[in-house]
C-alpha cells in the first residue's frame, strides 16, 4: 500500500533525515532513476549491480532503499540481519510485473536443458527460479563465461535479452517483457533530435528496442552511460534512459550539455519511471523514522533465491568488502 504522507509542516525533512540516519545507524542508497533531492543526500548512489554489492557490504543497522522494490528485496537477500526499508512499497517494476514466478516456473519446465539467465528486474520467487542473476553491467560478462552449447532461457526482458543475443551470436529463448520507459522512447523524435544536434553522440541503456539502439554510439548500463558522459569527445550528448541519470552527468561535467531523449510527442514525461517516482523526502524522513515498510523475505525462499546472486557477484568478478564502497 501506498505510503499516505501525512501533515509535515514546520518540520525540517532534510535535517530530520540526518538526525534519523545517526540515530538509526541507517545508509541510504538511491538509484541513479531517483529525483536529484533524493541522490544528493544518500550516502551511495549507483546501478544494481552496485547498489547490490553496497548493500552487502555497509555496517550500517539499517538499509534505507530509494529504488523500487526488487532492488530492496535484493538487499535484503544479501544482508537478511539488516532492517530494510522502502519509502514506498508501491514503487515496482514493469518488468517484474511481466514475469509472474508460477508462469516462469511453467516455461522452466518445458525447457529443461536451459538454464536461466535471469535480469535482475525480477521477483525474488524469479530469483528462486533462476540459475543466474545478471544486470546489464554484468550480462556481457557472465554470458562470455557460458559454454556456447549451452541453452539459455533470458528473462524477463526481451530488449536486453536481443541485444545480448545479436552481439554475441547467442540463440536464447526470450520472455517477452519490456520496461515501460524504454519502451518509450521515439525513433522518429530521436532522428529529429539528432538532426538538431548532428555532431552529438546518442548514448542508450540495452533496454531499449532495437530501433534505438540502432541509432546508438554507445550501449550500456547506467552506470556504464554515466563512465561515457565523462569520457566523450564533443560537448553535447543525448541520452536514452531514464533521465534522472543526467543529474550525475550535470554534477560530474557541468560545462557539457546532456539531453534526454524525447517519447511518443517529443514533450511528454513518459521517459520518466513512474515507479522511482513514487519515492519521495518525506516518505522516506517517514520511514526511516518509523522503520516501515519493511521489507520481509521468508528464508527458505532468500537462500533459494541468494545462490543466483552469490553466481552473479562470482561471475561478474564482484568480491564484496568494504574496499568496494564508493562514497559519494
Amino acid at each position: 500500500m501506498t505510503v499516505q504522507t501525512e501533515n509535515l509542516a514546520g518540520i525540517d525533512i532534510r535535517a530530520e533525515i540526518e538526525r534519523l540516519r545517526k540515530e538509526r545507524n541507517a545508509v541510504i542508497l538511491a538509484h541513479y532513476y531517483q529525483k536529484p533531492e533524493i541522490q544528493d543526500l544518500a550516502d551511495y548512489i549507483g546501478d544494481s549491480l552496485e547498489l547490490s554489492k553496497k548493500a552487502a557490504a555497509t555496517d550500517a543497522d539499517v538499509i534505507a532503499f530509494c529504488g523500487v522494490k526488487f532492488m530492496a528485496e535484493t538487499a535484503k537477500i544479501l544482508a537478511p540481519e539488516k532492517t530494510v526499508i522502502l519509502p514506498d512499497l508501491d514503487a515496482g517494476c514493469s518488468l517484474e510485473d511481466s514475469c509472474p514466478p508460477e508462469k516462469f516456473a511453467q516455461f522452466r519446465a518445458a525447457h529443461p536443458d536451459h538454464i536461466a539467465l535471469t535480469y535482475i528486474n525480477c521477483s525474488t520467487e524469479v530469483k528462486a527460479l533462476s540459475d543466474i542473476i545478471v544486470t546489464s553491467s554484468s550480462a556481457e560478462t557472465i554470458l562470455a563465461q557460458i559454454p556456447k552449447d549451452q541453452k539459455i532461457i533470458f528473462g524477463p526482458d526481451r530488449h536486453l535479452g536481443g541485444y545480448l543475443s545479436r552481439k554475441f551470436g547467442r540463440e536464447m529463448l526470450l520472455w517477452p517483457g519490456v520496461c515501460i520507459v524504454h519502451e518509450a522512447f521515439s525513433e522518429t523524435e530521436l532522428l529529429k533530435l539528432k538532426a538538431q544536434h548532428p555532431a552529438a553522440p546518442v548514448a542508450a541503456h540495452p533496454e531499449c528496442p532495437p530501433h534505438i539502439i540502432d541509432h546508438a554510439d554507445y550501449v550500456g548500463s547506467t552506470s556504464g552511460i554515466l563512465n561515457y558522459a565523462k569520457s566523450f569527445e564533443g560537448d553535447t550528448l543525448i541520452v536514452a534512459t531514464e533521465p534522472h541519470i543526467i543529474h550525475q552527468m550535470q554534477l560530474a561535467i557541468p560545462d557539457k550539455t546532456f539531453i534526454g531523449a524525447p517519447g511518443a510527442d517529443g514533450q511528454c514525461a513518459c521517459n520518466i519511471c513512474p515507479y522511482m517516482a513514487l519515492n519521495t523526502l518525506e516518505k522516506l524522513y517517514l520511514a526511516l523514522r518509523d522503520l516501515k515498510p519493511q521489507v520481509h523475505i521468508e528464508e527458505g525462499l532468500r537462500l533459494q533465491a541468494k545462490k543466483s546472486l552469490d553466481r552473479m557477484l562470482e561471475m561478474a568478478g564482484g568480491t564484496v568488502g568494504k574496499g568496494d564502497l564508493g562514497a559519494r
